[in-house]
């Protein structure tokens, strides 16, 4: 199956959508996409000094008086999970469970953004390790394994020492005891609520800092765990406190709603992992000289978290993109296109769908919606702009519809063959005229978008050159008829130039003359 959707894959790669076409020199193969990154590797398995064994311990140790007065009971259960697929992995997020896909009591040899069983076929969902409270009622169809019980002192009894108990220092007692002393806060007081800002720059700006937005902090120190997602500047805080000082990660779930990345067919979304910080929390400035990885991941995260709530403001309001969205980074590949796979375009009702049988739902969670392609693409800038691009076409989609893409993307496909791999053809093809209205709309939206950002002055236009002319949108909405209600005609009957050009007379006749000028100029 993992063959068959890398072929599947690689042919719709050639759905070019920025104009550099497609270059197969150059690694675009699906091994260079977000799967590569860096396994975890393991080493000896740790004691859990959460565990009631070590609890007990340690509390004895520290108060001896109370030793068989007090009796701790689980309060969690340390367990793994192995979800046979999609849904059930989305059932126990549903659940409120924290999961991570790599066990909790190991040491860390190496950090990466993600772990497999190597006992588990790579194609396959691989355990989910989680602590989950005794009161957890185990879904029957999902198949999980309870490791250990552990006591994890509630917050009330951590800050407020039910019965005279400094549970601080029983935790730091049990670290001891098992030999984690290198996990334990660095000096005394520093333990807490981890909270911090999660920052990056974009020179060209002139902003300063700004935040990486609606991105997942999420953090643990073996069985304990804590989430907390970024606001609009940055900053996180989490609900729990630790007494040890916890690995901390970036998971690239926005709070908007899409996802970028998928580590294999583990998590659907990527993980850059930040190493161990202090339990009191985390500042992170990511900059064009960080990890590659790690500074698109941040910038195609802000683009999406922008563009989304520039959707929901704008009135009449654009069509926000499926809130499922799945975006893949590309590091040996120039171009980027919206295949809108995951949505099934090219996918359902086709042959495709009756080759595949029942593996058919294992290519739609697998395959993106949208893919990013950022050879070259160095800067903030560059990646924000081919970013917004994508999700300009992502908003036509909702609009227009799976049958209109599904004719769209067999356009681009047919056509760079026949032109002789020319990106979009060259506006003779047979249904060109989808494309045209398609792009038309993407790189004025691009544009817009990209000059409210950087300034007006010395700016350019995207796509100017090519057959399909956004400069008619460009100069309609300069002279007042805007991008979101331009975007209010862009239905599934808008398949060619002279349909959109009748469709703005007809939604916005005071603007008929302006229209038609547009149009003329560029014929």
């Amino acid at each position: 199956m993992k063959r068959l959707t890398e072929l599947i894959l690689t042919a719709l790669l050639a759905v070019c959508c920025n104009g550099r076409g497609l270059d197969l020199s150059g690694g675009s193969h699906p091994a260079d996409g977000d799967s590569g990154h860096e396994m975890i590797v393991l080493g000896r398995r740790l004691e859990d000094p959460y565990s009631v064994e070590n609890m007990t311990k340690a509390l004895s140790s520290v108060y001896p008086t109370k030793a068989g007065r007090v009796i701790l009971s689980a309060t969690h259960y340390y367990v793994r999970f192995l979800p046979a697929d999609e849904e059930q992995y989305k059932l126990l997020e549903r659940l409120g469970v924290e999961m991570l896909d790599h066990p909790m009591d190991y040491e860390i040899v190496r950090e990466g953004d993600w772990y497999h069983d190597p006992d588990l076929p790579r194609d396959a969902i691989t355990w989910q390790y989680a602590a989950v409270p005794k009161s957890f009622r185990f879904p029957e169809e999902i198949r999980y394994e309870i490791l250990d019980s552990c006591y994890i002192p509630d917050e009330e009894a951590a800050t407020k020492g039910a019965d005279g108990i400094d549970w601080l220092a029983v935790e730091q007692e049990a670290f001891r005891l098992t030999g984690n002393e290198s996990a334990a806060p660095t000096k005394a007081g520093s333990a807490g609520t981890p909270a911090g800002r999660i920052t990056i720059l974009d020179p060209d700006s002139g902003a300063g800092a700004e935040g990486v937005r609606g991105v997942r902090v999420a953090c643990n120190c073996f069985v304990k765990t804590a989430h907390a997602y970024t606001d609009a500047d940055g900053y996180y805080r989490m609900s729990r406190s630790f007494s040890s000082n916890p690995r901390y990660r970036l998971v690239f779930k926005n709070s908007a709603g899409f996802a970028i990345g998928l580590n294999l067919l583990l998590v659907p979304a990527s993980i850059s992992a930040l190493g161990s910080g202090e339990a009191t929390g985390l500042d992170v400035q990511v900059t064009q000289a960080s990890d590659r990885r790690l500074f698109s991941r941040c910038v195609v995260s802000n683009a999406g978290y922008d563009y989304y709530k520039r959707c929901a403001a704008e009135s009449p309001s654009l069509k926000t993109p499926p809130s499922n969205l799945r975006i893949w980074i590309f590091y040996g590949l120039e171009s980027s296109s919206t295949v809108m796979l995951q949505q099934g375009v090219l996918v359902d009702n086709s042959k495709l769908a009756e080759w595949l049988g029942e593996f058919i739902f294992l290519v739609k969670i697998f395959l993106p919606d949208i893919i990013l392609g950022v050879r070259n693409h160095d800067s903030y800038a560059s990646i924000y702009a081919d970013a917004v691009h994508e999700f300009a076409h992502a908003s036509h989609f909702m609009l227009a519809g799976k049958d209109y893409w599904d004719d769209y993307v067999r356009f681009v496909l047919t056509s760079f063959v026949t032109s002789g791999f020319v990106t979009y053809g060259v506006g003779t093809e047979e249904n060109h005229g989808l494309c045209e209205v398609g792009e038309m709309w993407a790189y004025f939206l691009q544009t817009l978008l990209y000059r409210e950002r950087y300034g007006d002055d010395d700016v350019p236009a995207f796509g100017l050159h090519y057959w399909f002319h956004p400069q008619i949108l460009l100069q309609l909405e300069e002279r007042g008829l805007s991008a979101a209600r331009i975007f209010q005609v862009l239905g599934p009957d808008v398949k060619d130039r002279e349909t959109l050009q009748k469709k703005l007379i007809s939604y916005y006749p005071e603007y008929k003359s302006v229209i038609n000028q547009a149009f003329a100029r560029y014929n």
